[in-house]
């Protein structure tokens, strides 16, 4: 090989390495994409956690008798709400506010599943839950089971509940909210009464479409 050639074959091997070096220094000196906020959606009573708060473990048994655990949140959206099937006023509003909302959910978006996280486990047996939340719709669902594991399940969704004899029999106190799940079981958002169908409904799908931006922004950085 002559000295020319050698040179010129060296010369190229720079071009390369520099073309290659710069687009690495480019990939790792590039400003990161701008992070999308979360939707402002507080004139509803909705408040978007970012980032989103996991759920704990747990394991509860369904409406069918089934055993259930933070697996069963996994893949798809859910409304859960805690309270109990004798409830005598908050739980029949929200659940009939549910029921509305899953009418007025386009049938473009993803169909979330609404989830009913018992409160008097006692009561409330897998039977009791099928025939309550079955008057709502296919997709409403129940969970009961061991009330320190429901405790904790309803702290990690902001909920609290106190269970109390009366001469009417038990009365439950308990959080009257929503706490919206996401595909990867952790709490997208909190929803506060008054709960109006048409406000939830526009507020689950600004946050699904936020997500969904926040998780193709996610995937193609790689």
């Amino acid at each position: 090989m002559t000295r020319q050639i050698r040179t010129t074959v060296i010369l190229l091997i720079l071009a390369v390495v520099a073309v290659f070096g710069l687009s690495i220094a480019r990939y790792w000196l590039a400003e990161p994409a701008p992070v999308e906020p979360p939707p402002d959606l507080a004139s509803a009573n909705i408040y978007v956690y970012e980032p989103p708060r996991p759920v704990i473990e747990f394991e509860l048994t369904d409406e069918n008798g089934q055993t259930v655990t933070r697996e069963n949140l996994r893949g798809h959206w859910t409304f859960a709400f805690v309270g109990y099937t004798n409830c005598p006023d908050i739980c029949p509003v929200a659940m009939a506010a549910l029921r509305q909302t899953n009418k007025l959910l386009p049938a473009t978006l993803p169909q979330p599943r609404y989830l009913l996280i018992s409160a008097d486990p006692e009561h409330d047996t897998p039977e009791v839950l099928k025939n309550y939340t079955g008057f709502f719709g296919e997709n409403f669902h129940g969970y009961s089971g061991d009330i320190d594991i429901t405790r904790a399940l309803a702290t990690s969704l902001g909920a609290v509940f106190v269970q109390r004899e009366t001469e009417g029999g038990l009365l439950v106190d308990h959080s009257g909210h929503f706490a919206l799940i996401g595909p990867s079981a952790e709490v997208v958002a909190l929803i506060q009464p008054p709960h109006k169908p048409q406000q939830l409904a526009d507020g689950f799908e600004q946050i699904y479409r936020w997500a969904d931006r926040q998780r193709q922004t996610n995937s193609s950085a790689y």
